[in-house]
């Protein structure tokens, strides 16, 4: 897709953005962050939080961002598990699944039309959860031996906690791979997919769509491959000294979102 080389944060009509290190940092809002969800709120943008935690549902998430001092709209969220949904309810609507995963996944699954069981799944589904339990695991290896097809909500290995770092949907796909010789499919980002997905809900075409991330390796190189204006923000996982070792680069650097608050009318 060719990229129109003259955007800049003005010419935006929808916005797509990342959650962790650029809307929150370890459960406080980034400042500047609520005024700009406001900003787009009162200006009537279209914009979609995104996440590749699978965890919540969009009405616990919104509490949670709550907490941290956002509010963002639940029709406002968009989760990998959501995403998941509906790539699985466009390839096989009213499919069979086995999950592995929390409320935010089971819940994206039955509202797409599918029957959650572990006897003869079209698919098998690995999300995020913190409490991975050896016998699901083993049930999973055993249905994709059997023909499941293998689907992963997002390819993160770890994910944070008050402790250090925990396994997550990643190291478990990976643990799963080694048994079965089966790469899952993986739907949250750097998978385009995910924003695709996104970019539909809202009802958005690239050439006027800007991806907001923290990680060059993730948000920036995905929203580049959909097309996007990309804005790297410094708040998150990468430092302005790590941009040089990417082959690529985003359309913007800046400190925060609170850059993005004059730009924006």
């Amino acid at each position: 897709m060719t990229k129109v080389e003259s955007r800049t944060a003005a010419d935006i009509e929808c916005w797509l953005t990342d959650m962790d290190g650029v809307l929150v940092h370890e459960n406080q809002a980034v400042p500047g962050a609520a005024e700009l969800i406001q900003r787009w709120v009162d200006t009537s943008k279209r914009f979609l939080v995104l996440t590749n935690n699978s965890i919540y549902t969009p009405r616990d998430l919104a509490a949670r961002l709550r907490a941290s001092g956002l509010e963002v709209p639940e029709e406002n969220l968009w989760t990998s598990a959501l995403a998941t949904a509906q790539f699985l309810k466009s390839q096989m609507p009213h499919g069979r699944a086995f999950v592995i995963g929390e409320a935010g996944l089971t819940t994206a699954l039955h509202e797409a039309g599918f029957i959650l069981t572990d006897q003869n799944p079209d698919y098998v589904v690995l999300g995020e959860t913190r409490t991975y339990s050896f016998e699901a695991i083993t049930k999973a290896i055993r249905l994709i031996g059997d023909g499941a097809r293998f689907i992963a909500t997002n390819p993160d290995a770890t994910g944070p906690s008050n402790e250090g770092p925990l396994p997550a949907t990643g190291a478990i796909a990976a643990l799963i791979t080694k048994a079965t010789n089966r790469e899952p499919y993986i739907v949250g980002k750097p998978n385009p997919m995910m924003f695709r997905s996104a970019m539909n809900r809202i009802e958005a075409h690239s050439e006027t769509t800007a991806m907001i991330g923290d990680r060059m390796d993730t948000d920036i190189i995905a929203g580049m491959e959909a097309g996007l204006h990309t804005v790297l923000v410094l708040t998150g996982i990468t430092a302005a000294e790590d941009i040089d070792a990417y082959p690529f680069r985003p359309d913007e650097v800046l400190d925060s979102v609170a850059d993005l608050l004059p730009k924006i009318h």
